[in-house]
């Protein structure tokens, strides 16, 4: 939606309480493909600060059962629990009174893997030769569905450790955000294996992916020893070489820019064959349509090659501004798409000078804002975010194209060196924690000995 109307009535929200916060998350998922259902449990590590007989948490769409508490002394206690299906959470409730201190939170589910593209969905494709329809399962959780596939803190703030395992087909690809730690045969079934992957970096719970299915592959390693493929659906991986290229250009060049290292030992791409978004920077596996990653090297134009890598220069950005560091709330979320709706050009024009792209930033960026800008549905680039239904209205023109326009703006008043230095300190200050617009222009002012709060603040707050 490109308008927000603040008189559409909503639902009364309140975001989760901070007196209990996850830290880390053990999570297994045994994906049917066949009956397009999953099963799953996690342990949930937590901190309880203050005394409490319940815990709540998001859970959409799932069957939950078997809740259990454990603290650091082993006590053990089952919980019962309540399900408020319109505010998408669940309440585990306790007998005994849980104390201060830390928790283990086990729980069991089942969900569907649904058609709907969001959470965890199934995806449809046909082999080579066309001959047969065959069904592969992937995530997507941005804005608020991760609670659709685990039952979690569906917040960015609340960012913990995840420990991914997934039970499949020996047949199929697990992947998910990190490199696999080991793959070995499920004693249930012969035909099925566990994978295991390395532990993921302090993150939101948005960023967690994992996909399944039948995959071809192109990959390489960048200039600073990062591992990258790119997965194709099967016959098609000359498809991705361009991209594959892309990648391991632009992404030496953002930690060169922003002096940041890139924190995970792999940076994957994949083509999901049904996808309702352009792309999606989750941590380590970065989900695409097919059509915004993979070009036919012997037919493709110079504008199929500039548009993916463009998207694909977007969503490498996210990896620091918006993984990284993230927004503490979903108000902010026009500066990670505004950030990288203006820095993919930056990228783009230091990798592939030849496509001297910023010459059509105004056309294809800057123009696109206008018309609903002028529009009285429009809304300021910073727009207070309350109930999680407004999410989906802000990903709109104003986010991405105007954002980026006035950080444009901003990047030439302050010059590129007091704004990659202004940049290389936030990043650095808010590594792995969640941060606010003003943390940013505070940072920026320091380095430039410029009033970046006042000046931005005229141009993201109001219309």
């Amino acid at each position: 939606m490109t308008g927000h109307n603040t008189e559409d009535a909503k639902p009364l929200f309140q975001r989760l309480p901070k007196s209990i916060v996850p830290t880390h998350y053990d999570l297994t998922i045994q994906p049917n493909l066949d009956k397009f259902k999953f099963n799953g449990d996690v342990n949930i590590h937590l901190k309880v600060q203050e005394p409490t007989s319940s815990i709540v948490l998001y859970a959409a769409e799932l069957e939950v059962d078997n809740a259990k508490v454990k603290s650091t002394s082993k006590d053990e206690q089952e919980g019962k629990i309540e399900y408020d299906k319109e505010g998408e959470r669940i309440t585990v409730n306790f007998d005994k009174k849980l104390e201060t201190g830390d928790y283990e939170l086990a729980l069991k589910f089942v969900g569907e893997i649904n058609n709907r593209m969001r959470g965890f969905y199934r995806n449809k494709y046909t082999t080579p030769d066309g001959s047969e329809v065959r069904y592969g399962a992937s995530t997507q959780f941005e804005p608020a569905d991760c609670r659709r596939a685990f039952p979690c803190w569906d917040e960015p703030n609340f960012k913990a450790t995840f420990d991914i395992t997934l039970i499949t087909p020996k047949n199929l690809r697990a992947i998910s955000n990190m490199p696999i730690k080991s793959e070995n045969e499920y004693a249930d079934d012969k035909e099925w294996k566990i994978t295991k992957f390395d532990r993921t970096p302090i993150m939101s719970t948005y960023l967690v992916a994992y996909v399944v299915g039948e995959y071809d592959y192109v990959e390489t390693k960048d200039s600073n020893g990062v591992s990258m493929r790119v997965y194709t659906s099967v016959g098609k991986k000359e498809h991705g070489q361009f991209a594959l290229d892309t990648a391991a250009k632009v992404l030496p060049f953002y930690a060169d820019y922003f002096d940041v290292k890139y924190p995970i030992a792999k940076a994957d791409q994949i083509a999901i064959s049904d996808f309702a978004m352009g792309a999606m920077e989750n941590w380590g596996l970065i989900t695409y349509r097919e059509t915004a990653l993979l070009i036919d090297p012997k037919f493709s134009s110079m504008d199929t090659r500039q548009r993916v890598a463009i998207v694909v220069a977007h969503e490498l950005a996210h990896q620091w501004f918006g993984n990284l560091v993230t927004m503490d709330w979903w108000t902010d979320l026009w500066l990670n798409e505004g950030f990288a709706t203006w820095i993919e050009y930056l990228a783009v024009d230091k990798c592939y000078p030849e496509f001297d792209i910023w010459t059509q930033f105004v056309a294809d960026t800057f123009a696109r804002f206008l018309i609903p800008d002028a529009l009285k549905s429009s809304h300021p680039i910073e727009v207070p975010i309350g109930h999680p239904a407004e999410i989906d209205e802000i990903f709109d023109a104003i986010s991405y194209s105007k954002g980026s326009s006035v950080i444009r703006m901003l990047h030439d008043y302050i010059g590129d060196d007091a704004f990659r230095k202004g940049l290389h300190n936030y990043l650095t200050e808010y590594t792995y924690k969640n941060t606010i617009t003003e943390n940013l222009w505070s940072h920026l002012a320091k380095a430039s000995n410029k009033p970046v709060n006042e000046v931005m603040s005229s141009w993201t707050l109001q219309m």
